[in-house]
């Protein structure tokens, strides 16, 4: 069965009160959940206690998910607005407009070698926010294109963007610490 059905229908089993539903749910996205996190503010312990309060948003908010089979985008979203809001009051404001103007070339020189996940996560440490954050959604979470941009809120074109660029600055940082590109 398709992830979003299935996480769908365990939001409808959850909205008839049964308990197991959401332990379910949890247990299905509690990691990827975490995963997304701890790549956004480099520290487990951290992440262990923002991804608490995901979920107890996302408790909050299940009543009023209008579309169950869009659970999984609209998880990765309260995290990301959980994590956003950790690092205005961390670190201030935090601009997360940047421009996204920039044409969108090929790809094929940019992944001409395929990467692991963990040289991907060795990399991540070496970028800014947005680039990191795309491509642990897109790449580590394995999102379609269309859940990275309800995720971060901007058209698909603009993830494709973020992607572009990404990549090749991930590229830049995997041959910089040593990893053949």
């Amino acid at each position: 069965m398709d992830e979003d059905k299935h996480s769908g229908l365990l939001v409808v089993r959850c909205r008839l009160g049964e308990r197991e539903a959401f332990r379910e749910l949890v247990q299905r996205w509690h990691t990827p959940l975490w995963r997304y996190v701890r790549g956004m503010v480099g520290s487990g312990h951290l992440a262990d206690d923002l991804v608490q309060e995901a979920w107890i948003a996302v408790v909050r908010g299940l009543p009023r998910l209008r579309q169950p089979e869009r659970f999984v985008p609209w998880l990765f979203t309260i995290a990301r607005r959980t994590v956003a809001d950790h690092l205005r009051q961390a670190y201030g404001s935090v601009d997360t407009s940047a421009v996204e103007g920039e044409d969108l070339a090929d790809d094929e020189d940019v992944l001409a070698a395929v990467l692991t996940t963990m040289e991907i996560e060795a990399g991540l440490s070496g970028l800014p926010p947005l680039e990191r954050e795309v491509l642990i959604l897109f790449h580590l979470q394995d999102l379609h294109l269309a859940s990275c941009a309800q995720v971060l809120g901007v058209p698909p074109g603009t993830v494709k963007s973020r992607l572009h660029r990404a990549r090749r600055m991930l590229r830049a940082v995997l041959i910089e610490r040593g990893y053949e590109a």
